[in-house]
């Protein structure tokens, strides 16, 4: 069996008739010729199968069916009021591009979102994680945010923090002790590639390229179960790894600089975003 459809201008038609109890004022209340109105109340009792209003000296007054379906529609209407009201009143969604390293946006950035977002549960933030030598150069274009590595004392960009390169392993490891070390990587482009392989070069230590992957997560794996050593940062060391160093005939890496690059012109959610990552992520301890 088909529902009837309640039509809201019926039901404005048929509740500005029992409220003059005359078409003709009715019309006039809304805006309409006396038989639009007729045809509109027609046409609401064509499809409840019900007449709803009947002459007396009174003039026109509901029936007991127009009287069960005035309360009907004065609420159907007032909630069709409420609906679009409240939705109008909404604020457009900020949304707010991010761009991070794999290793903050996996273990540094998810929990300072999660405070953000209580607070503003009507901005969006979208992150992309990878390789971040390229991001600020399409600040404004691709991202509005961007936190990205860079060698000690080089790079533009606010520093928020630094971090010192480790190289790190299984606790169980013996990678180490084998002729050619395996070693686990990022691909081009990453600085931790580029000071492990030099490194190790002017250390004169014979290694191989194991595995590479653009994700923390395939790299820790690989490095957790002792089938090759990664370079990770010492602030965020995966608990399943141990750091390495010379009683590992391991040769000294670099230390990072973390930096915050914003956009231009930033829109306010953006800038508070902004300000909320850089209190959370910055240790001024650590910088001197």
């Amino acid at each position: 069996m088909t529902v009837p459809d309640l039509d809201p201008d019926l039901l404005r038609a048929f509740l500005a008739v029992a409220e003059h109890r005359s078409f003709t004022r009715a019309a006039d209340q809304l805006n309409r010729t006396q038989s639009a109105v007729s045809v509109q109340v027609r046409r609401l009792e064509e499809r409840l199968g019900a007449k709803l209003f009947q002459r007396n000296r009174a003039g026109i007054v509901p029936t007991a069916a127009g009287d069960e379906l005035r309360a009907y529609a004065q609420r159907i209407l007032a909630l069709h009021a409420e609906a679009i009201g409240a939705l109008r009143a909404r604020k457009p969604e900020a949304v707010i591009r991010l761009g991070v390293m794999d290793d903050y946006g996996t273990i540094v950035i998810p929990p300072l979102l999660a405070g953000f977002a209580r607070e503003h549960p009507a901005v969006r933030v979208e992150i992309e994680t990878g390789l971040t030598a390229t991001m600020p150069a399409r600040l404004g274009e691709a991202y509005d945010l961007v936190i990205a590595m860079h060698p000690q004392g080089r790079g533009d960009g606010e520093l928020l923090r630094r971090e010192q390169a480790v190289w790190a392993a299984a606790a169980t490891c013996r990678a180490t002790a084998e002729d050619t070390l395996p070693v686990a990587l990022y691909p081009p482009g990453c600085l931790f590639r580029q000071w492990a392989a030099d490194a190790l070069d002017r250390a004169g230590r014979r290694w191989r390229l194991a595995f590479v992957s653009r994700t923390l997560a395939a790299v820790e794996s690989i490095a957790a179960e002792g089938l090759a050593i990664t370079v990770v940062k010492a602030g965020i060391l995966p608990p399943r790894l141990r750091a390495l160093g010379a009683r590992d005939g391991l040769p000294p890496l670099p230390a990072a600089d973390i930096r915050f690059h914003r956009a231009r012109n930033l829109p306010r959610p953006a800038a508070r975003l902004a300000d909320h990552l850089q209190r959370g992520i910055s240790e001024p301890a650590i910088l001197s």
